[in-house]
């Protein structure tokens, strides 16, 4: 049991950080991000970052890089956003 909460929580914490990757590839190939909300992408940021603190004060190292990669993905399209919005 412990190797399938294991794989389940892995696969949910790769789709987690990577789930913002489609809209990056789409604004850099479209040089837009007027599509893209800033109420949502703060809102994403925000996540990531609690997410963060959660795993530090739990010690859990799968979440806190997870959250981390994701955070870092999340202050990028913040910064296409500024460039393309």
């Amino acid at each position: 049991m412990n190797m399938i909460t294991d794989i389940v929580g892995y696969a949910a914490a790769f789709v987690g950080t990577f789930l913002m990757m489609p809209q990056i590839l789409k604004a850099m190939k479209t040089k837009s991000m007027s599509d893209v909300s800033d109420g949502m992408l703060f809102a994403y940021i925000l996540n990531c970052a609690l997410w963060d603190v959660y795993g530090i004060l739990l010690g859990a190292m799968p979440v806190v890089v997870c959250n981390t990669i994701a955070l870092g993905i999340g202050f990028f399209q913040l910064g296409l956003k500024q460039k393309y919005g």
